[in-house]
């Protein structure tokens, strides 16, 4: 094994995962991948070993192939196992799949040390004896947490340096990765601050694949044409896109032949992605499921949300830095993959996280053209379609911070003050929003 993962679900087995089985020294890098707590998708894998299919949907036809670079596969709560690989000197990358949430960032991006989980996993490593590979009876539960003790380990046992490469859809992961890191690590152990600035590379990284969840008529199909009672298998579209930034001191698989991009700077792409894509699921996970919507595509079929979705993009594409050709094209392509009826890519699915969400994907856009001295109608329609579903319309609410924007949800200028307070004093662009929301 010379890959850990922390995150394994299906976009990690559609993407990451895939990239290192395509690559043409994948017999040289297994992956053992942790889940993020549940035993229930590890011991499904395990009994397989680690094999599962992975069914690309066109919008025609199925294609189903067996994917083998998992070999391995770990709840996570088996610290015992994930600093036991950390400290193998054969490992070389640790990869993360563990949605914006799980960085336990405060508002300013450094490590939410107010957190109550965090001030747990503080207590549990400062208790630890670092000095040795396993966390002790305590360990930590968080991401961070769970980082800096597989870290510690691979200190003590002096196994040298590794790439920690972030795959979220976060703007410049790396670096919020090696900020949470850090800090934990600091505020455990000065020393070993010190050794993971010194030995640990953090990768930048875009990612791109939409995944959408397993039905039990995809598990079905998959034994009538393959045979194989695969339990876990996943689906995904034809596309795919990984571009990367970063130092891999240990060595990595050869990504970029199965069709990864190494860049000096991923910004551009991450921007184009974030707001393009990530931003424009979000605009239809609350404004189209708000007209009865369920799926991407069934929202792509009503012209009035086609119609919001192409204002989105007009207003965003002036933020990203890339040629005007190739952001003409990502559009056309973007069109071509929401539109495949084939991957039912669920509304409600996409809404989920919300509060950390509408940030990174549409704030952007707003302050720049607030900035610009225009009125996005179509960045302000996604906060009011936000603020709508936290009201109880549309999808339902799957979010662990959304609690104070529910509170204050019947107020356009209430929730954007707690949203962007910079933006709140601006009564154009609150009543902007408010004219948006339903029934206004």
């Amino acid at each position: 094994m010379r890959i850990v993962h922390l995150g394994l679900g299906a976009f990690f087995r559609a993407h990451q995962a895939w990239y290192t089985g395509a690559a043409p020294d994948a017999d040289r890098w297994g992956i053992a991948a942790f889940t993020g707590r549940s035993a229930a998708l590890a011991d499904q894998l395990s009994a397989q070993d680690g094999r599962y299919t992975l069914v690309v949907r066109g919008p025609a036809d199925d294609e189903m192939a067996v994917q083998t670079a998992v070999t391995a596969a770990h709840p996570g709560t088996d610290l015992d196992a994930w600093c036991a690989y950390l400290a193998e000197p054969d490992l070389a990358v640790i990869t993360l799949t563990v949605t914006e949430a799980a960085y336990r960032r405060d508002r300013d991006g450094a490590l939410d040390l107010d957190d109550p989980a965090v001030r747990a996993d503080l207590d549990a490593l400062s208790h630890a004896d670092l000095g040795h590979t396993g966390p002790g009876p305590a360990g930590p539960a968080t991401v961070p947490g769970r980082l800096v003790a597989g870290l510690a380990a691979r200190r003590a046992a002096g196994a040298g340096p590794i790439a920690v490469v972030s795959c979220d859809n976060l703007p410049g992961n790396g670096e919020a990765t090696a900020r949470v890191v850090g800090d934990l690590a600091g505020a455990v152990d000065a020393g070993l601050g010190d050794w993971i600035r010194g030995n640990v590379s953090f990768v930048t990284t875009m990612v791109d694949r939409i995944t959408p969840r397993v039905t039990p008529a995809d598990v079905r199909a998959v034994a009538e044409r393959t045979g194989w009672a695969d339990a876990v298998p996943v689906v995904t579209e034809p596309f795919t896109e990984w571009v990367l930034s970063g130092d891999f001191p240990a060595g990595r698989p050869a990504w970029d032949a199965a069709g990864a991009r190494f860049v000096g700077d991923v910004t551009p792409h991450e921007t184009r992605k974030l707001l393009l894509l990530n931003g424009g699921h979000s605009l239809l996970a609350y404004a189209a499921s708000a007209r009865g919507h369920e799926t991407i595509a069934a929202a792509m079929t009503d012209p009035v949300c086609r119609g919001w979705l192409e204002q989105w993009w007009d207003e965003a594409v002036r933020h990203v830095p890339l040629p005007a050709a190739e952001l003409a094209d990502y559009r056309q392509a973007l069109v071509r993959r929401f539109t495949n009826p084939r991957i039912r890519h669920t509304l409600a699915q996409i809404a989920a996280d919300g509060s950390q969400k509408i940030p990174i994907r549409v704030l952007p856009v707003l302050r720049a053209e607030r900035a610009a001295g225009r009125m996005p109608a179509g960045a302000a329609r996604v906060v009011a379609a936000w603020t709508d579903h936290l009201s109880g319309r549309g999808a339902p609410v799957a979010d662990a911070g959304a609690a104070p924007y529910r509170e204050r949800a019947g107020s356009a200028r209430d929730v954007l003050a707690l949203l962007a307070p910079d933006l709140a004093g601006d009564a154009e662009l609150v009543a902007a929003i408010g004219s948006f929301r339903a029934g206004a």
